[in-house]
C-alpha cells in the first residue's frame, strides 16, 4: 500500500501478510472499511524534525490503527486513497482516543471574525480542500498578471493544511493574513469587513492564482442571430473557458442567461454569462417602506399617516403614484410632497424624477392633498406655521429671549382667492377645522362676535385676546375692528383682518405666515398638531418577516424594468431605452454559493434586514427554476455550510455553521467549536449558504 504525505514526498509502508484480499474486494468501485496495523510508523515522522503529517493524527506510540474507507478499481492492486475531507475520518491510538480532523477553530486577530467565518465554509467544502491537500501546486499559474503570482494560492493552502492537522484545538491565521494584506490592503488593518465581499475576493484571486490558461486568447463576441439558445450558450461557455479554466471554475461556477427587450421596439437581446454565486435579494432589500401623514385642504379630511412600498431605486414620481393609489386621490386633486423639520417645512420636492435614496429614513414627510385647479392658477402656496407662548421654563440664558415656539404640523394651502386679512383667516379655519373637539360660545368672559364662514359652512370665535405686549395698547380705533384668538404675521408684520392685497404682490412660490395661537385655542383644539410626526421608517416592534428562499430566488428571476440611471442602447431604436431585464439559470455549478442580500445602501441610508429566510437544508430542489435541462446532471442540493452574521451595520460578529459528515452540525465562533442541534441552524442571521450537488 501507497501512502502520500502532503509535504510531495512519497513513503512506503509494509502490510502485515496475514491480511488476507477477499474476492469481493475485486469488485469495481466497491466502498468497503479497513483497519490496518502499521508499525514503525511514528518512528518514521518522529526522524522528521518533528513535522507531522497535516491530515493523520497519531500518538507517541510504536503502532496505532487507521480505520477509513476505501475504493478497490478492480484490479490486483490495491489503490487505498490518502485520507480527505470526504470520509471523515477518525484516528485511533493503542488506548482507542479518536482524534476527529477538521474540527479546529481559527483564533480571532481583531476583528476577522468575518475572515474566519468565510475560511471555514470554504474549508468543508471537501472538492477544494481534497485539491488543496494534494499536489496542487503544480497548477499554480505564477505568471498570471490578473493573479497574485500563486501567493493567494500558497497561503490559502497552508492554511488549509494547519486547520486539517491534529493538534491544538485552534490556530492562527496571523501568516494568512499578512499574506492576504500584500494582495488586498483593504483587508491590511483590524477594520470590520463583510464575509461575502472577502469570499468573492478570495475564490476570484485563488481562480487567477490556479487558472490552467496561460495565455488567453482574444475572443470576439459572436450577436445570436437567431440562432437556438442551446447553441449559444455553449459557445459562450466554450469560449469562457477558453480563458478561465481552474477548479474555482470546475466546482462553483455557473452560467445564467440574460434577456432585454425594448419597451418600444421589442427589440430583444440574449446573452449567456457566468456566475460565482447567486446574490439573491430579500424581498425588502429591491422595495423600500415609507410611513408618511397626508393632509387634507378641504377642512373635512383628518390628517392620516399612511405605509406605502415602494422601488429602493426609484424615483420620486413612484412614490406619489403609490401615495396616489393608497389615498384614493380624485383627478381633480395633486399631492404637494414635504420634509417637514423643527414643525417648519425643510423642503418641498418638486422634481419627480429626484431619486428616493435621498430621503433617509429619519426624515418626517407630509403629502399636502390639494386641488388640481388651484394649482393650474399657479398661486403661491401659503404655509401656517404654528406658534405658541414660551414658558419661562422655555429661555435660554445665552439667547434673546422669544417669546414665541414653533409646536405642531404646518398647514398648507393656495392663495388664489385670498384678498385681505379677513379671508386669510378664514382659509386658516378651513385648514383647522378637522382638529377641531367642539364649539364654545364663551359669552361670560368678554364680548365675542361669531364670524360665520358662508363657504365652509362653518363657525368659529373671536376674542380680543392678545398676542404681542404691543397689541395690548391697541383698540378698535387703529382701523381694526376686532382682536381674534389668532394672530397672522407675515415678516414679522402683523396682517390685520382689513389688510388688502393681491396674489400678484408676492413674488415667492410659497408664503410663510407665522400663526399665533392663544391658550384658549390650543385647548379648543385637539392634540393632533401638538404631536410629532412618524418618522419615514417606522419599525415595527416584535414583527418577524418570513420569506421562502425560493421566493428570494423567484425575485432574483422575475422580469424588471432597467434603473434611469442603467439605460439600455437598443441598436434598433438607436438609443437609450429603459429596457426590460429578466435572468435564468442555465448552467448549475458543483457548489452553489448563494448570498442573501441583508445589507442595503443608499445616498443617505444604511441598514440591515433581520428577515428569517427559510431555507431547505436536506433538500433544495432547481428543477422548475432551471430554463435547460442537459439531462446529465442532478438539480438537487443539500446544504453544508452556513455563514452567519449577528448584529447591525459597521459590525456585529461572525460565526459558520458546518455539517462535518453524516448531518453532524458544528459552529465554529473563531477559536471554539462546538456542536450544534441541525434544528437550530436556521436563523435570521444566515448570510451566506453552501449546497453541495446531490448526485
Amino acid at each position: 500500500m501507497s501512502i502520500w504525505d502532503f509535504s510531495g514526498q512519497t513513503t512506503q509502508l509494509l502490510i502485515n501478510n496475514q491480511i488476507k484480499r477477499p474476492s469481493a474486494l475485486l469488485r469495481k468501485s466497491l466502498e468497503i472499511t479497513l483497519e490496518l496495523q502499521v508499525h514503525g510508523f511514528s518512528e518514521f515522522l518522529a526522524e522528521q524534525d518533528g513535522k507531522v503529517d497535516e491530515r493523520v493524527g497519531y500518538n507517541n506510540s510504536s503502532s496505532f490503527n487507521y480505520s477509513g474507507s476505501i475504493k478497490t478499481n478492480g484490479s490486483s492492486d490495491w489503490t487505498v486513497t490518502y485520507p480527505t475531507s470526504t470520509n471523515s475520518l477518525a484516528f485511533f491510538s493503542g488506548h482507542r482516543q479518536v482524534v476527529f480532523l477538521g474540527l479546529k477553530g481559527m483564533q480571532n486577530l481583531g476583528n476577522t471574525c468575518f475572515m474566519n467565518s468565510a475560511i471555514q465554509c470554504l474549508a468543508h467544502t471537501s472538492k477544494l480542500t481534497d485539491y488543496f491537500l494534494d499536489d496542487y501546486k503544480k497548477e499554480i499559474n505564477w505568471e498570471n498578471p490578473l493573479g497574485m503570482k500563486g501567493g493567494l494560492a500558497v497561503a490559502f493552502g497552508d492554511l488549509l493544511r494547519k486547520l486539517w492537522t491534529p493538534g491544538s484545538s485552534s490556530i492562527s491565521p496571523t501568516i494568512f493574513k499578512q499574506r492576504l494584506a500584500t494582495f488586498a490592503p483593504q483587508f491590511s488593518g483590524y477594520n470590520q469587513h463583510d464575509s461575502q465581499e472577502f469570499l468573492a475576493f478570495l475564490l476570484d484571486g485563488l481562480h487567477e492564482d490556479l487558472n490552467r490558461v496561460k495565455d488567453k486568447p482574444y475572443i470576439e463576441g459572436k450577436d445570436s442571430e437567431g440562432r437556438p439558445d442551446v447553441e449559444v450558450a455553449e459557445e459562450c461557455w466554450q469560449n469562457h473557458m477558453a480563458r478561465n479554466d481552474s477548479i474555482i471554475v470546475d466546482i462553483s461556477q455557473g452560467q445564467y442567461r440574460s434577456t432585454l427587450v425594448c419597451p418600444i421596439c421589442k427589440k430583444s437581446s440574449i446573452t449567456f454569462d457566468p456566475f460565482m454565486y447567486l446574490s439573491l435579494p430579500l424581498p425588502s432589500t429591491t422595495m423600500r417602506k415609507m410611513t408618511l401623514t397626508i393632509l387634507g385642504a378641504d377642512g373635512v379630511c383628518t390628517p392620516s399617516p399612511v405605509v406605502v412600498t415602494v422601488p429602493k431605486c426609484g424615483r420620486l414620481k413612484d412614490l406619489i403614484d403609490t401615495l396616489s393609489s393608497a389615498c384614493s386621490l380624485r383627478n381633480d386633486e395633486t399631492l404637494i410632497l414635504a420634509e417637514i423639520y423643527n414643525n417648519t417645512i425643510f423642503k418641498i420636492f418638486d422634481d419627480p424624477t429626484r431619486s428616493l435614496d435621498s430621503i433617509r429614513d429619519n426624515d418626517t414627510l407630509v403629502a399636502y392633498r390639494l386641488s388640481k385647479e388651484s394649482e393650474s392658477s399657479k398661486a403661491p402656496l401659503v404655509e401656517f406655521d404654528h406658534r405658541r407662548e414660551k414658558t419661562p421654563e422655555g429661555f435660554s440664558y445665552f439667547q434673546k429671549p422669544s417669546p414665541w415656539s414653533l409646536f405642531g404640523t404646518p398647514l398648507v394651502a393656495r392663495l388664489s382667492d385670498i384678498s385681505d386679512g379677513f379671508s386669510l383667516h378664514n382659509l386658516f379655519m378651513t385648514l383647522v377645522n378637522p382638529f377641531l373637539k367642539q364649539v364654545e360660545v364663551l359669552l361670560d368672559d368678554y364680548d365675542e362676535r361669531v364670524i360665520s364662514n358662508e363657504d365652509s359652512g362653518m363657525e368659529y370665535a373671536m376674542s380680543p385676546t392678545k398676542c404681542t405686549e404691543e397689541s395690548d395698547n391697541e383698540t378698535e380705533d387703529d382701523g381694526q375692528h376686532i382682536i381674534p384668538d389668532f394672530r397672522f404675521y407675515l415678516d414679522d408684520k402683523e396682517i390685520r383682518m382689513d389688510d388688502t392685497f393681491a396674489v400678484s404682490d408676492f413674488s415667492y412660490s410659497t408664503i410663510r405666515v407665522n400663526v399665533c395661537w392663544s391658550e384658549q385655542m390650543i385647548a379648543k383644539y385637539g392634540s393632533w398638531l401638538l404631536n410629532p410626526l412618524q418618522k419615514v421608517f417606522n419599525p415595527m416592534e416584535g414583527s418577524e418577516e418570513s420569506v421562502p428562499l425560493y421566493k428570494c430566488l423567484e425575485s432574483f428571476l422575475k422580469e424588471e424594468p432597467l434603473g434611469p440611471d442603467d439605460m439600455w442602447d437598443c441598436p434598433d431604436c438607436k438609443m437609450p431605452r429603459q429596457a426590460t431585464k429578466k435572468l435564468d439559470l442555465w448552467r448549475l455549478p458543483e457548489i452553489l454559493i448563494v448570498h442573501l442580500k441583508r445589507f442595503s445602501y443608499g445616498r443617505w441610508f444604511k441598514n440591515k434586514l433581520e428577515t428569517y429566510v427559510d431555507f431547505p437544508i436536506d433538500e433544495l430542489d432547481l428543477s422548475s427554476y432551471l430554463s435547460y435541462d442537459d439531462g446529465k446532471h442532478s438539480k438537487h442540493y443539500v446544504l453544508y455550510a452556513i455563514s452567519n452574521h449577528y448584529g447591525g451595520m459597521g459590525g456585529g460578529h461572525y460565526t459558520a455553521f458546518v455539517d462535518h459528515g453524516h448531518g453532524n452540525w458544528y459552529e465554529f465562533d473563531d477559536q471554539r467549536v462546538l456542536p450544534i442541534s441541525k434544528e437550530k441552524i436556521r436563523s435570521a442571521a444566515a448570510y451566506v449558504l453552501f449546497y453541495r450537488r446531490v448526485t
